[in-house]
């Protein structure tokens, strides 16, 4: 199932506008703060179909009966280019616990792209929902490689993915790959270029938000 933050005008397409456009994009703080607010949102909407249970509190003046997340979530990025989505997410499901991927496109000389992944550090994922941020769905392919080694650490009650913008065809991998997953998307573009990437789109997210690399 996915759900389009921006389908309905909202505070999240400006935010998106700003992402893109070119003469914002200079801001490198406004644009990470862009990317935490959208996963603000997204945390938001998903806190809705977490588990709930009673608890009981006391206040100044008397008990009350009250309803709280049953089971927090784990949440994960893919490093470098989701820390600040991530980290929006964060901030609103702030007692989760966290993973961590570490995966990227190796480049050949035509600019062809092979996913290359080297790192992973997660809890027990077991019984548990998980959450995972991508700021950029392009053909699916890394965040498939990344769920796939997520669930080697247990199976998540819920999975959830938040992303910023993403592609017709990414979505529809990543629907036909985890049917049961929610997928939380910013704005869903129509085209790929024939290398691969989002258009429009908004460019490169990991250089966005924190310069740009020497891929080694």
């Amino acid at each position: 199932m996915t759900i389009i933050l921006s389908q309905q005008f909202s505070l999240v397409n400006s935010w998106i506008n700003e992402l893109r456009n070119v003469e914002t994009q200079n801001d490198r703080m406004r644009f990470r703060r862009n990317m935490e607010r959208i996963g603000e949102i997204a945390a938001f909407e998903i806190s809705k179909d977490l588990e709930i249970k009673e608890v009981e509190i006391q206040t100044p003046l008397d008990k009350l009966k009250v309803k709280e997340i049953a089971i927090q979530p784990v949440i994960t990025t893919i490093l470098r280019a989701g820390v600040p989505l991530f980290e929006g997410v964060l901030n609103y499901l702030d007692k989760a616990d966290c993973g961590f991927v570490a995966a990227y496109r190796k480049h050949d000389a035509n600019d062809y792209f092979s996913i290359k992944q080297d790192y992973l550090t997660c809890p027990n994922i077991d019984g548990r929902p998980l959450i995972v941020a991508d700021p950029m769905l392009a053909t699916g392919a890394s965040l498939i490689e990344a769920i796939k080694d997520l669930l080697t650490n247990g199976t998540p009650t819920q999975l959830h993915i938040v992303t910023a913008i993403a592609s017709r065809q990414g979505v529809e991998t990543i629907e036909k790959a985890y049917p049961n997953a929610k997928l939380w998307v910013g704005a869903i573009d129509e085209n790929l270029t024939s290398k691969g990437y989002i258009t429009p789109g908004l460019g490169d997210a990991g250089d966005l938000s924190y310069g740009e690399k020497l891929q080694r």
